[in-house]
Parts: structure tokens; sequence; C-alpha cells
């Protein structure tokens, strides 16, 4: 379908062109929200009666009798009608339906992708403080992240995964001290474990898992740094280093079990010992648009929009912790990435102005051309967990919140990436983990990735001999693969039905809606198209037999099929979640 909406977009924009000089860039086709308006439809004639001072129904008919005249309409058109206030409906033939199913199988896991565009993007995303397991939001983030790297992928972008991480800071030196702490052999509950709401102390029993190896002298080894304890319970900046590296080590391995690797760890430590924040301070200095009060150094961030001006440095010499982000920005810039998403929660909120003020008065210094909109953010709300009925909020491993690894161990990875992919970001999202375990059509992932297994069931008992029916999971879905390659010349013409054409409609519509994701930032769309894809597919399961006698009709419907199980493929590979062949 790709090759035929091309074809009939530049028919259209000639026709246009020809009609009003320098509006056929304008002409686009748009999807008609009631299939039965047909496949496609043109509202150009509205705009361009203005221009042309007729009523919207003459330019359509002007239009449709144009277009009636262009070789690719006269191809891939049945017919075309002039509807409402002149809007121009098309109906296009089978064999125009019929050549999303040969791009499909043609194309097979690039189906719907855009060719390499020479650009690139940066996205940031979970960036965990190396204090803690990652939990729920973590994964929600993760999940977000991921998939919207996936998506920036199909669009033809160079993709760049980072991670950032605050190796420094007052919650830092609270896990040094926790960890000491439990080193010494104290715990939550003895007379001399800070209490209350405000204890700068974490609680959890991982803590005494890091004191307990930091006392063994254990070496730990993470993506981005390796480290050996001293094991001398005096040495505060000795059990810092260790506790950082052993989180960032567990913090690996959630991210592993998770399947979500980076191309890079970004140290907030390196931003002051590069000394890239001095420089930045010292670029909005010298903006002009900084000034001095009550002991402290403030950013007049209102110059850029932002609701009030903001603390840079604090009476005590510290920075805010804005300005290290900044920093962080000007970085990215810096590297090349003038295209970056960062991917946070919405108490995050707050910092996008002053982020964004203090860049502009950095690049106005330094003539960098930064636009006002860099970056883009995705925030997301936090993630609330039902199991049994109940809100689950505490795991004993964390201390005070429910882990991604505890939720992976509860359900699955495909369930959790699926879940937090599912809803807009900024929408409350509840994990159901009974309903993550249910096998029926209520578990969206049970529902897709069972219209996928029962494909594959059907195709793997029309090709396969008995001699290949004990294959595994792999050696079914490389046959899954061979079969599908053999239905590409296969005659479709017996694919005439109603049910047939709902089914070929929703592939169709598998390269708009990759599109639309990546440019909203949006990977739920891909879920809930998935889901309607399933639905369509069930419902064509259950209208037409596929293995029928006749051989024509059985090819063309196991080409429709197979076509259907690599659409499913691909979009539940953008969300990072498997495509089992059975269940």
């Amino acid at each position: 379908m790709q090759i035929v909406k091309h074809e009939l977009k530049e028919a259209l924009i000639s026709v246009v062109e020809a009609l009003v000089p320098g509006e056929g860039g304008r002409a686009e086709f748009e999807i008609p929200k009631v299939p039965e308006h047909g496949d496609l439809a043109v509202t150009a004639a509205m705009p361009l009666a203005k221009k042309l001072k007729k009523s919207p129904r003459d330019i359509a008919e002007s239009l449709k009798n144009a277009l009636e005249k262009e070789f690719a309409f006269k191809k891939w058109v049945e017919s075309m009608e002039i509807a409402g206030p002149g809007f121009l409906n098309i109906r296009l033939k089978l064999s125009a339906r019929h050549q999303v199913i040969k791009e499909v199988l043609g194309q097979t896991n690039t189906y719907g992708f855009k060719a390499k565009r020479g650009e690139k993007v940066l996205v940031e995303f979970v960036s965990a403080n190396p204090t803690g397991p990652l939990h729920v939001g973590h994964g929600r983030q993760g999940a977000l992240g991921d998939a919207i790297c996936n998506l920036f992928q199909t669009q033809g972008w160079d993709v760049h995964r980072e991670f950032y991480y605050n190796d420094a800071g007052v919650q830092i030196n609270t896990l040094a001290l926790s960890t000491q702490m439990r080193a010494k052999g104290l715990k939550p509950g003895d007379s001399a474990w800070p209490t209350g709401e405000n204890a700068a102390v974490y609680n959890g029993d991982y803590v005494a898992d890091i004191a307990r190896d930091y006392l063994a002298k254990k070496t730990v080894v993470s993506d981005d740094r390796s480290y050996t304890a001293s094991g001398d319970l005096e040495d505060l900046e000795s059990i810092r280093e260790f506790a950082v590296a052993y989180l960032r080590r567990e913090q690996d391995l959630d991210l592993k079990a998770f399947a979500v690797h980076f191309d890079e760890y970004y140290l907030e430590s390196s931003l002051y010992t590069s000394g890239r924040v001095k420089q930045a301070v010292q670029s909005m200095i010298n903006s002009g648009h900084t000034y001095e009060a009550d002991g402290a150094l403030w950013l007049r961030s209102t110059s850029y929009k932002d609701d009030k001006d903001r603390v840079m440095k604090k009476s005590d010499g510290t920075f805010t912790y804005f300005v290290p982000d900044v920093a962080y920005h000007l970085s990215k810039w810096e590297r090349g990435f003038h295209k970056v998403v960062n991917i946070q929660g919405t108490d995050h909120h707050g910092t996008i102005a002053r982020v964004r003020a203090g860049l502009q008065a950095a690049s106005e210094v330094q003539n960098l051309g930064i636009p006002p909109s860099f970056p883009d953010y995705v925030l997301h709300t936090m993630v609330r967990v039902m199991r049994g009925g109940s809100e689950v909020k505490i795991s004993k491993r964390a201390g005070s919140y429910v882990t991604l690894r505890d939720l992976i161990e509860w359900t699955s990875k495909d369930a959790v990436r699926f879940f937090f992919t599912s809803r807009k970001p900024d929408t409350e999202y509840v994990f159901d983990v009974d309903l993550a375990l249910a096998q029926n059509n209520d578990n969206p992932v049970f529902y897709v990735q069972y219209a996928h297994a029962r494909i594959c069931s059907v195709l793997l008992k029309e090709q396969t001999d008995q001699s290949q029916s004990d294959l595994d999971e792999k050696g079914r879905m490389q046959k899954v693969i061979e079969v599908t390659k053999t239905f590409l010349a296969t005659d479709l013409t017996p694919l005439d039905s109603v049910a047939a054409k709902t089914l070929t409609s929703q592939l169709a519509r598998f390269p708009e809606v990759l599109s639309s994701s990546a440019e909203n930032f949006a990977p739920h769309e891909i879920s809930f198209y998935l889901r309607d894809l399933a639905g369509a597919y069930h419902s064509y399961y259950d209208a037409e037999r596929i293995l029928v006698e006749d051989m024509a009709i059985k090819n063309a419907r196991l080409a429709l099929v197979a076509a259907t199980a690599q659409v499913i493929r691909n979009g539940l590979s953008v969300l990072g979640v498997s495509a089992p062949t059975h269940m």
C-alpha cells in the first residue's frame, strides 16, 4: 500500500499544482474515520475554494475529473465520489488492497520503516540515582524510553540511548552513611538508627547486602565501573564508591531482566571534574541574565518565559540542581545531538522552563543556536501496583517501594513492557498483577500474542512435516519465517470478502501508525493498533476457514495471515515484547 499511496499522492500533487500553482506540496490524503466512506479521502477542495472563489463541491468536481485521467488513479482506484461539503472519497481496487500483503511479505521485519535520514537523536531515560533498586516508575520509564528509541529507528534516525545518573550529592552521602551503619552492626529498629519521615537513611535489606559484601572485601563489576571494597569501616569514601558500584550492578541486572540496554552512562560527577558546570555558569553570567540577591546568584529565567526567576547558586556556595542539568544539555548539543528527548517523571515538570532558560542564556553567549524548545520532554506519572485486589506498596528488598524486578518476577518481562506502554505516559496507571497473569482476552498482551501464536499454528500445521513437530521455539520461529517467504508470489485474487478487506486495511495502517507514534512520542498508539489488528485477525479466523481444499483460496488466505503475523511481530518488537509461536 505504501507504493500505491506514493503513486496516488504524486498524481494528486500534480493535479492540485496545475489547479492552483504553489499549493501542490500541501496535498494530502486522509483516512476516513468511517470505513464505509472509502479507503482514502481528499479534503483539498475546502482550502482551495477560497483561493479560487468557487464552491468546494465545484473544486472537488474539478479534482475528480482531473484525477480520473491520471495513470496511477486508473491503475489503483475503483471509484471516487463527492460527499458532504466537498470531500472526495476514494475506493481502491482489490489489486491495490492486495499490494500491502505483498509489501509485508517482501519487506518482512522492515515493513513500515523509512530510509536512513542521516540524523541522530539522543534519548535519555531511566537515569536512576544509584541509591537503590529500580522501582516500578523506573520500569515505566524504561519501557517508554526503549519503545520510543525503537520508533525513532523505524523512522530512519540514528538513535543514542543514554543513562544519566547522579553519582554525587546528598543522596549518595546518605547511602554511604546507611551502609556504614549496617556494616557496624546497626539496623532499622535499633535505638541508634535514625527514624522519622525525613530521616537521612535507607532502610531496605539491600543496604545490609552491600555492607556484608563490603566487609568481605568483594569486587563488583557493572557496565561502566569496577570496584574492590577495602573493608575499612571508617573509610567513608571507599564505602561510597563500593555502594555506588554495587547498586549500579544491581540496576544492570534489573535492566538486563527488562531487556533494556544503553549506549552510554553519563556521570553527573564528570560535569564538575571536567569543568562543564563552571563553564555553563560563566556563560549564563556573561549573558547578562543573572543577578545577585539575598546572598545568592539568580538566573533571570523570566526573560525566557519562566514564571519566576531561579536561584543558581545558594548562599552556602552550592549549586541548585538545575545548573548541572544545563551543563549536561550543553554537552548533548556539543556532542552533535540537536534532537534530544528526555523521559522523566511528572515531578520534573517544574525544571523544564528553567533548564531551557539556562540553555538559551548560555547559547546566546556561545552562539550555539539552540532552539527555545530544546530539549523535548516526555513526562510520565508514577505507577500503582494491585495484586489480589489490594494495592502493593512495599518491597522488603527495597524497604519502601515495589521494585521493577519484583514486577517482572511476579508476571513477565513481556507483560510489564506491554502494560507500561499501553497508556499515554501522562495518565495515571494501575498495574494489575492478576490481569497480567490472566490467559484470556481481557489481558491485552495475551490477546495480541495469542493471535500471533494462532497464526503460527496454522502456518506450521500446513507446512511442517511430522519429523519437525518437536522443534523448539527458535526452530519454530525460523520455520514460520521460511514459510512466510513462500507466499510472496501467491495470487491474492481470492481475497475479496469483507473480513479479508478489513484485515488487509489494518495491515495498511501500520506505516502511518509507526510515523505518528514516533512523531508524538506515543508508543501507546502501537499497543492500541496491535489490539485492533489482533481483533481483526480473530474476526477473520472466525469468519473464514483457512485450510480449505481449494489450493488457490487456501494459499491466498495463508498469505494474508502470514502477513498479519509478520506485522504483529514488527509491532511487538517496537515495544520490546516477544512474539511466541505457541502458547
